[in-house]
């Protein structure tokens, strides 16, 4: 979106932008002006839900979520079509039995005139009172239309419930039921009545159900007291029939006594081996098998008596020998081997063999009572594991069995109590449950204070953004473009000048940069175009540069006007200028006429040529043909080469870059080439992609803009 073009739209349609508003105050004002005040009436009930003076257990935790979910639930019942036909059929009752005192001006088409029929819709009315019945549409097919009584006298469902408003606010422990209407009283009696039909309605259901939950609760209690009752029984006369006191403690009493007498046998089992093993050694050693107890002595003794033989012997034959010498070495040698043969008999006998073999027969008697009295005991202790095993093994039966007792009836006392929980929350929640209050009642008030100066504000403001927004979308979906910067942006190309639009009748070129015209009328649009013409010469003469090829995306853009008018402004400055051009459209007859220009085919033709002062004119074929096709290019390149020996500068209109195969012929003889854009014009698709084109060319210097709208 143009920001610029958005600006200057507003400041050409200001006037609208600022009188619309008024108007819309003005009439908003008046339609405002015989608008009824206002009252509004409050009621105030109190619920006790966050209220502790109103709790008996003071120290009740408060779970906010459960409450606002209360509070919500109590609203919408507070706003339900049976509380809201409920006031309706108060208010008719009301404006019907006292029409002096009714709380609006009713029109008399469908109330009843006589009193009678008043009654009689009276009672009609209070029959649905009494039962709560829903007012529909179906009540209208009776004598009496009440749907559409009510209706007309303001006291239907929906236009109370556009003037009622029902809230909480916060943490407060109040529910509010306001009303405005246009009589004070009426404003009061709605609160008032409302809140009593609520907190009775209310009231009277939370007891309805309260009763039916506790008589269901009730019901549910006596069934499951009578199904703990039957499953303990059925516990108690198992343990009765199978003697059983307490499975579990007989049967881990049972298994202890086990594992006891099992230990028991392990340790007589351990003496039994260790007692045989010894009895087998002391045998063995008793059988000569240890040299302790058999010992060495017998072979030395007799050893030991032979000497002493020997040695008698020696003694006899000594004395007999009459006491030689050499019986006494022999007695001598003797003895001396008898005292080491006895003392080497004593050092390997230091034990008595008899003492041992002795003590060795002790303990196997010993051994063999203690292993008889061993294998006695082992005997005894497996008739007892044998007893306890039996035992053990008749109450395995039984565990399942009583496990199925005792879990059916630990479910069934279970469920039992969690129904008397039930019942007896009930029965505190009946008695310490939720009781409403009207704490405020609604009173006559004051008139509301008059909202006619927002409506006024409200409706000005909403004037103005309307007409605003008007506009807005107007530029938004507005594609024109209407400056220069706008066609950079779009184009992103560079936007060489531009040209205003000639505000007069005259627009001769010759009379325009006369130079003793009057300047005002033309003043800016020859200063535009002599901006215009330094900033492409000093394009052409940086390259050295003659001709300067003037186009544009359609036809009847400005591009022959530039192009006359930029030849003139050539020549102002001394340079010998030639022109083709199409004819030059003038205005009226009485401008000054061009003098009679040359055809430049003709010049391709003949190669003859008229050359004036300073701006010489050629205009070319109107039939819009093809260059190439009247002259080879060697051709036209050299009659182009020719001309610019003897001008300074050439400017062509070349046709639109509509005429494209046109275009390429003539652009193919440009140094420069320029498009000139029309203000106010769009650009297409298909034009983008010519832009494209040209934009490729070696030989685009830019764009001029042809400012021809009016300055705003």
């Amino acid at each position: 979106m143009d920001i610029k073009s958005f600006f200057k739209l507003i400041k050409n349609y200001k006037w609208i932008l600022i009188g619309t508003p008024i108007l819309v105050g003005i009439i908003a004002f008046l339609l405002v002006k015989r608008m009824p005040k206002q009252y509004y009436s409050e009621s105030q009930i109190s619920t006790g839900l966050l209220d502790p003076s109103k709790k008996v257990i003071s120290n009740q935790t408060v779970d906010f979520f459960a409450v606002n979910q209360q509070f919500a639930n109590i609203i919408e019942k507070f706003g339900m079509k049976r509380m809201i036909n409920t006031l309706s059929y108060n208010l008719i009752i009301h404006d019907l039995s006292n029409l002096k005192r009714s709380f609006r001006d009713h029109s008399s088409q469908l109330i009843p005139s006589d009193k009678a029929s008043r009654g009689e819709i009276i009672r009609l009315l209070k029959e649905k009172l009494a039962t709560q019945s829903l007012l529909t549409l179906a009540d209208n097919n009776g004598k009496y239309k009440i749907y559409d009584l009510a209706e007309s006298m303001g006291y239907g469902e929906e236009a109370l419930r556009n003037k009622l408003e029902i809230s909480h606010a916060g943490n407060s422990d109040l529910i509010t039921i306001a009303f405005i209407s246009e009589n004070p009283n009426l404003s009061a009696f709605v609160v008032n009545c409302l809140s009593a039909v609520c907190i009775n309605t209310y009231s009277a259901d939370v007891s309805t159900n309260q009763s039916n939950a506790a008589a269901l609760l009730d019901s549910l209690l006596k069934v499951k007291e009578f199904d703990m009752n039957t499953k303990n029984a059925s516990l108690s006369s198992f343990k009765k029939t199978k003697g059983v006191l307490n499975l579990n403690e007989q049967s881990a009493t049972v298994y202890n006594e086990i594992t006891k007498y099992e230990s028991q046998r392990a340790d007589v089992a351990r003496t039994i081996a260790s007692n045989q093993a010894a009895i087998r050694i002391i045998i063995g050693k008793l059988n000569g098998n240890d040299a302790f107890i058999a010992g060495s002595s017998n072979v030395d003794n007799r050893i030991i008596v032979g000497l002493k033989r020997q040695l008698e012997a020696a003694n006899n034959a000594f004395i007999d020998g009459g006491f030689k010498a050499s019986g006494q070495k022999k007695i001598d040698s003797l003895n001396r081997l008898i005292s080491a043969k006895s003392n080497a008999n004593s050092d390997d006998n230091l034990l008595d063999p008899r003492t041992s073999k002795q003590t060795l027969v002790q303990q196997k008697l010993d051994l063999e009572i203690a292993l008889q009295q061993a294998k006695s005991s082992i005997s005894t202790i497996d008739r007892a594991l044998s007893t306890l095993r039996s035992r053990y093994a008749s109450m395995v039966p039984y565990d399942a069995d009583i496990q199925n007792y005792e879990r059916d009836a630990d479910i069934a006392t279970k469920e039992y109590m969690a129904a008397l929980d039930q019942y007896n929350q009930s029965k505190t929640n009946k008695t310490l449950g939720l009781h409403l209050k009207v704490e405020q009642a609604g009173l006559p008030g004051k008139p509301e204070k008059s909202k006619k100066a927002l409506y006024v504000i409200g409706s000005s403001f909403g004037g103005f953004a309307f007409c605003f927004g008007i506009l807005f979308l107007l530029v938004l979906l507005d594609k024109k473009i209407t400056d220069a910067d706008h066609l950079r942006l779009l184009t992103k190309s560079e936007v060489v000048g531009g040209f205003g639009k000639i505000t007069n009748d005259e627009r001769n070129p010759s009379f325009i940069w006369n130079k003793e015209s009057s300047g005002n009328a033309h003043e800016k649009y020859k200063n535009d175009i002599r901006s215009l013409r330094f900033e492409l010469l000093k394009k052409l003469d940086d390259d050295n540069q003659q001709i300067l090829g003037i186009s544009s995306l359609s036809p009847k853009e400005g591009k022959t006007q530039l192009a006359y008018n930029l030849a003139y402004s050539f020549a102002m400055v001394g340079r010998k200028t030639l022109l083709i051009a199409d004819e030059l459209p003038l205005v009226t007859s009485s401008q000054k006429q061009i003098a009679h220009p040359q055809s430049f085919q003709n010049f391709i033709a003949k190669r003859e040529l008229q050359t004036e002062d300073l701006i010489t004119i050629m205009t070319k074929n109107a039939a819009k043909g093809s260059l190439l096709e009247t002259q080879s290019l060697n051709n036209l390149k050299s009659a182009f080469e020719e001309l610019k020996l003897q001008f300074d500068n050439i400017v062509i209109d070349i046709n639109s870059l509509q005429d494209l195969n046109i275009t390429k012929e003539w652009l193919t003889f440009v140094d420069k080439s320029v498009l000139v854009f029309k203000s106010g014009n769009t650009i297409s698709a298909d034009q983008l992609k010519l832009i494209t084109y040209i934009k490729h060319q070696e030989t685009f210097a830019g764009w001029v803009f042809y400012q021809a709208l009016a300055a705003s």
